[in-house]
């Protein structure tokens, strides 16, 4: 079973915005729809900038709490850029 660290992007609120889920379709659906009632409502449309692939969930867990702990939109824009190099 593959899981996954996703990078969204919203030119409308210029916000960088990074999950994980196992369904990625599905979750970028829910992210863009109209009964999306949590933060991500404010940026739609989103845009799937990056996609990591994890073996496991745990390793999909510490690899969005290692982007996220970073704070860092230069950071986020380096993994869009080059990939994600960390092995987590």
């Amino acid at each position: 079973m593959s899981f996954f660290v996703y990078i969204l992007y919203s030119h409308s609120i210029d916000k960088y915005y990074v999950g994980k889920t196992q369904h990625l379709e599905r979750r970028i659906e829910f992210h863009n729809s109209e009964s999306n009632r949590i933060w991500t409502r404010r940026g739609r449309p989103w845009e799937l900038r990056a996609v990591i692939n994890c073996e496991t969930a745990e390793q999909s867990a510490k690899t969005e709490l290692f982007i996220k702990k970073q704070k860092s939109r230069r950071f986020i824009e380096k993994i869009i850029a080059h990939g994600f190099k960390e092995r987590i």
